[in-house]
């Protein structure tokens, strides 16, 4: 159990980053949800995971994009709960194109949000966890983290600058009690999944099921979607005081993709 302990998610209102705020919340962390809309509907999702699991939830605007934001979540978050214990980071876009056809500013904001915004906010989290001397650091990379592919260069330089700098935090935190992680999911059936299988079909004018196996899901030898509650499974296990050995390594939840 992480009872007693404080989480911030980003990008947590919906998809992987909200099964991950439902996962640590049901092992007792006060839990920080994020995204940059501040709506109504997203303190509602707060609210909703506070009830479901008896634990503290709150919703923190943040944009990703900007780098006082990405640091002044933490210290909200720090002001709110008198420190901050676990940070994922999930937050993520994407955008699709040849690098020569790439606009710059997808390009920017690709490496901001799913990149720079990670830098930025362990940094600010960093010294909380020192101070503690306990603290997980657990940011969503992707198999693309670890692997290429066509027309993704903004996203494959993203993630695989993830992996690089988990590598480098669990190396200077070796020892003080912070461990630094990164998930690796392959594909995971989430509604911007869903929309890209409709996309293809209509392309390919392959019927749902073919546009699955042989479209989406042609590099994942199981031909199966992970899942939001797998994903959220394996960030919560590397949160556990079981995986206190675990630092500087990737986690791959891809149905066999990297074993390529």
């Amino acid at each position: 159990m992480l009872t007693g302990k404080t989480a911030i998610v980003t990008g947590s209102t919906s998809g992987i980053g909200l099964a991950i705020a439902e996962a640590l919340a049901a092992k007792g962390c006060a839990v920080v949800i994020n995204s940059y809309s501040d709506s109504q509907e997203d303190h509602a999702i707060a609210a909703g995971v506070a009830e479901r699991h008896g634990a503290e939830a709150v919703y923190i605007k943040a944009d990703m994009s900007k780098p006082d934001d990405c640091r002044m979540l933490v210290e909200k978050t720090v002001s709110r709960f008198g420190t901050v214990d676990i940070l994922v980071n999930n937050a993520g876009i994407q955008f699709v194109a040849p690098v020569d056809e790439f606009p710059a500013e997808r390009w920017d904001a690709i490496i901001a949000i799913n990149l720079s915004s990670a830098f930025h906010t362990a940094a600010a989290a960093i010294p909380h966890m020192k101070a503690s001397g306990w603290g997980r650091i657990v940011n969503i990379a992707s198999a693309h983290g670890l692997r290429a592919s066509p027309n993704k260069s903004a996203y494959v330089a993203a993630k695989h600058g993830v992996v690089g700098l988990t590598k480098t935090i669990a190396l200077e935190l070796a020892g003080q009690g912070v461990t630094s992680n990164a998930v690796c999911p392959g594909f995971v059936l989430t509604p911007l999944v869903e929309t890209q299988i409709e996309d293809r079909a209509k392309e390919t004018g392959l019927d749902r099921e073919t546009t699955i196996r042989d479209v989406i899901l042609a590099k994942q030898p199981s031909k199966q979607f992970a899942t939001v509650e797998q994903i959220a499974a394996s960030t919560a296990f590397l949160c556990s005081d079981d995986a206190a050995q675990i630092t500087g390594t990737t986690l791959s939840v891809d149905g066999g993709w990297t074993a390529q």
